[in-house]
């Protein structure tokens, strides 16, 4: 076999076991460390060693900081125990990639904090790093892959409290997007549906459609559970929509019956429904005033006091109604 196969196989091997920290090494043994003079060591400079390697010096130093942190954790000697030449038993491959970033940027601020999230995530900060230095590529994957769409949503999701910027940009993309804003709509008026039934399961409390408090039935709790299983046991992919529609009907339905078979509730429900009214109409009349109107004759036209006068007469027949109801007790 001839020697250069050899010398092929044996550098391979070393490679295989130690991946980077071979090329590590031979920097580290090499290059200067920063600050210190010429005159005090036979290595040589970053730039210098970069240029008898034929590659740039960001490339050098980045083996050189890999070295640096594995340093200060004690995996590997300082750089001013190693001279030129200098051989030691390397670490793992495996260990490489906690101390080496391939990418400049990751020197930066921003590329710190996606290291550290990267890490955080069980993933390699390269990846990351990559990811972000080309969002055209990203933005074409989301636009494309609907599981990337998917993972993008739910990073925003969980960016959300931290980062009020990113908090007041989608909301006023949602305020600007008809279909964002149906969705929204829609989203909350099922959550509203869920949470009628829910409380009903959970605390067997329901409110009438006259908004009044009453005690659900055991009937009412089952039906509530029921569709609550139900709801629970959709996929994540699942729309709960229809679902929440059909248990908040169901139960709605029950509550009226309830209503229904019960004399005295049923009238608390109409006196109740009259207060609401009552209130709604007070509020509203209440707003019926001249206050930022400095001339009453400039505004006044037939049909104002034609409704007017049809409005107190039905609060007169109404009054009549009840003075009569009352006389009558």
């Amino acid at each position: 076999m001839p020697e250069a196969i050899a010398r092929d196989a044996r550098d391979f091997g070393v490679y295989a076991r130690t991946g980077g920290w071979i090329f590590a090494l031979k920097v580290a043994r090499s290059v200067r460390p920063g600050g210190q003079a010429a005159g005090e060591s036979e290595k040589v400079s970053a730039r210098r060693f970069a240029a008898l390697a034929d590659c740039s010096a960001e490339r050098v130093m980045r083996f050189y900081k890999a070295w640096d942190r594995a340093a200060d954790d004690g995996l590997v000697p300082q750089f001013e125990a190693l001279a030129p030449g200098a051989e030691i038993e390397l670490p793992d491959a495996d260990a490489w990639l906690s101390y080496y970033v391939s990418r400049s940027s990751a020197a930066s601020v921003r590329g710190q904090a996606i290291t550290e999230a990267a890490e955080a995530e069980g993933i390699r900060p390269t990846k990351a790093l990559e990811v972000a230095e080309n969002p055209t590529a990203l933005r074409a994957a989301i636009l494309a892959d609907p599981g990337t769409a998917e993972a993008a949503r739910k990073a925003l999701m969980d960016r959300l409290d931290e980062d009020p910027v990113l908090r007041t940009g989608l909301a006023r993309d949602i305020v600007r997007a008809d279909e964002l804003k149906k969705a929204v709509a829609e989203e909350t008026k099922t959550g509203g549906q869920l949470e009628y039934v829910r409380r009903i399961a959970e605390e067997g409390q329901v409110k009438t459609p006259a908004g009044q408090k009453i005690e659900a039935t055991a009937e009412l709790r089952e039906e509530a559970e029921r569709h609550l299983s139900l709801i629970d046991e959709l996929d994540e992919d699942e729309e709960p929509g229809e679902w929440a529609r059909e248990a908040y009907d169901t139960v709605r339905t029950l509550v009226a019956e309830t209503v229904e078979k019960d004399p005295e509730l049923r009238v608390q429900e109409k006196r109740a429904k009259f207060y609401s009214s009552l209130q709604k109409a007070t509020k509203a009349f209440e707003e019926l005033t001249f206050d930022d109107v400095a001339d009453i004759d400039d505004i006044v036209e037939d049909d104002m006091v034609k409704r007017l006068e049809e409005l107190q007469e039905a609060i007169s027949a109404c009054l009549s109604a009840l003075n009569r109801a009352q006389r009558a007790d």
